[in-house]
């Protein structure tokens, strides 16, 4: 690999940043950035019947969220529309290229005919047309074979007569992708393209062009693996959640997705999988990847980011948690319990539901909670009532602490019989009842901080509504 290496991500504004393509961004920034090299940043935005140009922003804000800055300005693909179809006529003019006025629906007739393959059969290859408006300039594929070095892959090589002589410009006289890909990345002095294995089958056909041209050729490619679910289909963005957005929205950490994203495909030599970008930038190695398809595994992810929300100073935790919390009252709760919730959130949107009961005027009770623990709990009644007892014998204040609290439970245990067979209280099961009647759910941050955070007066109102309700 050249000391310097020069790399691009090249997204289309037809859709939000997909995770497969954050995972390529980020294999060609980690590669860019060990290397002393250059990530540069090109929008290709040819295509302008599905283009979206506010969608280019969201690419934009999803790869600065993930720290994948990048070299210079973007530059965008359209601007170089004359420069491609003037290369593409050159290649006419040399001879490389032909015109064809053959339909979509011809071809396939053809195809079907002879009972071969799919795909254009060459029939416009000596007839001589000339340019007209119904009539496409195709490359014409030279014999033998065309090769390359691939990082991740090996050695590919393909027979070039497996392809087909493929369009350069449309009839309407536009670019296509294939062709504005390769002439950029030449004219951008792009030395690796790191791209996802579906460009795998293109490749042959970007080289061609190239050396038709007589263009400089990148030093290597890495196709990156492609992301799969749990059924070992490619993502897609009709079945799956692909968008980097939703993630964030959802809660995950930068720190989280970056890091689980660089374990697609590749694995730390010393097998330590969270870890700082930093660490990862020397790490990181092309040779290193597995080629076969990644599984993009959700549950994983959150440990990953679980852990990454361990990791942060308590203030920084209060702070990125408090974007995802409904007001300042609620920031407050947060901040009063906020490193029991920090120990046991996976992403920042699960927050809210840990600390809600602090803020809101009753629990909010899950009523499947409810009817378990509460209504065919063991001596539920009977607990709820020697709680209030005991905690009310509690002094606010100095007297309300979570010491104090769980002391006096325990002995509502006693008193409600909720023991084992040594007598002691069986505290699993005593505190169910208490936890629902006032934080509304079975699960949450520790009960006695947590009441000591609501208060005596709240925790006794909620305490005394639960023993009303259940009769």
């Amino acid at each position: 690999m050249p000391d310097a290496p020069v790399v691009r991500f090249a997204p289309s504004p037809t859709g939000f940043l997909h995770v497969g393509s954050a995972h390529s961004a980020l294999a060609n920034w980690l590669v860019a950035r060990r290397a002393g090299g250059r990530f540069l940043l090109r929008i290709e935005d040819t295509d302008a019947e599905r283009n979206r140009p506010e969608l280019i922003e969201n690419v934009l804000e999803m790869l600065r969220w993930l720290g994948l800055d990048w070299d210079g300005e973007p530059v965008h693909q359209s601007d170089r529309t004359d420069d491609h179809r003037a290369m593409a006529l050159k290649l006419a003019a040399d001879g490389q290229a032909y015109w064809c006025d053959c339909t979509a629906e011809q071809v396939q007739a053809r195809a079907q005919e002879r009972g071969g393959p799919p795909g254009y059969d060459g029939f416009c290859r000596d007839r001589g047309l000339e340019r007209g408006e119904a009539t496409a300039l195709r490359f014409r594929r030279p014999e033998g074979t065309t090769a390359w070095t691939d990082l991740v892959r090996g050695e590919v090589s393909f027979a070039n007569d497996s392809l087909e002589d493929f369009v350069l410009l449309r009839s309407n006289g536009s670019p296509v992708f294939l062709l504005a890909n390769a002439l950029d990345d030449a004219h951008m002095g792009i030395t690796h393209v790191i791209r996802g294995e579906d460009h795998v089958n293109g490749t042959p056909k970007y080289l061609m062009i190239l050396r038709a041209l007589g263009l400089p050729e990148p030093v290597a490619f890495a196709h990156m693996p492609l992301l799969v679910n749990e059924g070992r289909k490619k993502l897609s963005k009709r079945r799956d959640d692909v968008s980097v957005a939703d993630y964030r929205a959802e809660g995950f950490l930068p720190e989280g997705m970056v890091n689980y994203l660089a374990l697609l495909g590749w694995g730390p030599p010393d097998g330590v999988e969270v870890r700082p970008v930093r660490e990862i930038v020397d790490l990181y190695d092309l040779a290193q990847v597995n080629p076969s398809p990644a599984f993009f595994d959700r549950k994983k992810l959150l440990h990953v980011n679980a852990e990454w929300i361990r990791r942060l100073p308590l203030d920084d935790f209060v702070a990125r948690a408090g974007a995802f919390l409904p007001h300042d009252e609620a920031r407050a709760a947060l901040a009063s319990i906020g490193p029991l919730v920090q120990e046991r959130v996976r992403t920042l949107g699960e927050v809210a539901e840990m600390v809600d009961f602090l803020w809101l005027a009753e629990p909010p009770t899950d009523e499947a909670d409810w009817d378990k623990v509460v209504v065919r709990g063991k001596a539920s009644g009977p607990m709820l009532d020697a709680s209030v007892t005991e905690l009310r014998a509690l002094d606010d204040g100095d007297g309300w602490t979570a010491a104090a609290i769980s002391a006096a439970v325990e002995r509502a245990a006693t008193t409600a019989g909720i023991t084992k067979e040594d007598g002691s209280p069986q505290m699993a099961k005593a505190s169910g009842p208490v936890r629902v009647a006032t934080t509304g759910r079975r699960v949450g941050p520790p009960l006695w901080e947590s009441l000591e955070a609501l208060g005596r007066e709240r925790t006794l109102v909620r305490l005394d509504a639960a023993r009303a309700r259940l009769g």
